[in-house]
């Protein structure tokens, strides 16, 4: 959080460090709009803070962005998010620029949208008994947004990275695919969060880019990627998979049998490239385990338990 509350206007980040103790670790997005009452998400709740985000704020908020940023500002606006140091994003609103039918870029921005990463160092270690066997299995972590996906994935690449003393398990060569900068929370290109010896990663890079280039010049013996959202994206995963590269991988979705009927991912399920399935939800909390399925869609665990993304 220390990085968010750097680029916050004074009056904001004050406010923030007021709420109690509870809410502020519970904190997973704060919402700024022009002429309008900040808005501070919580643990499924919202909360507005008694402050009103000025346009001249604004201004100086997309100031400090930018010096936040690892491409160019114009690329970011065009992306519709900037990265910032830890892995936090901030999802840009306003009036959207074309330029041959494409999204060229965002000008007059209204709305920013900071969405807080949790890094929850353990928090993958009791599932390690249905990845792992004698090798890492191909996993596919399922999840609708904030329910802790990326979170989980972030672990899952410290624990092959590291090695697993206690079940014997060597550490791995392990490269990640960041796409969005949020998995490795990278700052000029050396991640920042906490991984084992044996990782590589390639930030802000396309996925199928990225997953090839990864495979030619760092020989992985894992891949980390976060969601897939192009046909490209589905045949580099094939590729990867028939180069002898276990991957491991998030998608937006609510379970296996919604996820089975998408057209990016129905030859992949069909296939049965993917091992595991891991259902999370907020059922019980941002972080909730309902299943963990294998290649058919057949339960090998179903109690549900939260990874303790706030504990």
């Amino acid at each position: 959080m220390k990085s968010v509350l750097r680029i916050l206007p004074a009056r904001i980040n004050e406010l923030i460090m007021k709420l109690p103790t509870k809410t502020f670790s519970e904190i997973e997005e704060i919402r700024l709009r022009v002429n309008r009452q900040v808005e501070v998400a919580y643990n499924g709740l919202h909360y507005f803070l008694p402050y009103l985000f000025s346009k001249e704020e604004a201004e100086q908020f997309i100031s400090k962005l930018a010096n936040h940023s690892f491409y160019t500002l114009e690329e970011e606006l065009r992306k519709g998010y900037i990265t910032i140091e830890g892995g936090h994003r901030v999802g840009l609103a306003g009036k959207v620029i074309l330029e041959n039918g494409s999204v060229k870029a965002i000008r007059h921005l209204s709305s920013f949208n900071i969405r807080i990463a949790r890094e929850k160092v353990g928090v993958a270690d009791k599932y390690i008994q249905y990845l792992f066997d004698h090798t890492w299995k191909n996993t596919m972590i399922i999840g609708p947004p904030q329910t802790g996906k990326t979170t989980l994935l972030r672990d899952i690449a410290r624990l092959i990275s590291s090695g697993v003393q206690e079940y014997d398990i060597p550490s791995f060569k392990t490269g990640i695919v960041d796409e969005r900068s949020e998995i490795a929370g990278c700052v000029h290109g050396i991640p920042h969060l906490h991984f084992g010896p044996r990782i590589d990663v390639l930030d802000a890079c396309p996925k199928a880019e990225g997953m090839m280039m990864m495979i030619r010049s760092m020989s992985p013996n894992v891949l980390i990627v976060d969601e897939i959202g192009r046909p490209e994206d589905t045949i580099a995963i094939m590729e990867a998979i028939n180069a002898g590269i276990t991957l491991m991988m998030t998608t937006h979705g609510n379970n296996f049998e919604e996820i089975s009927k998408r057209p990016l991912l129905k030859p992949i399920i069909q296939h049965r490239v993917f091992e595991r399935f891991i259902e999370l939800s907020r059922r019980d909390g941002p972080g909730t385990i309902i299943s963990i399925k294998d290649a058919s869609g057949a339960p090998v665990a179903t109690k549900r338990r939260a990874v303790g993304l706030y504990d």
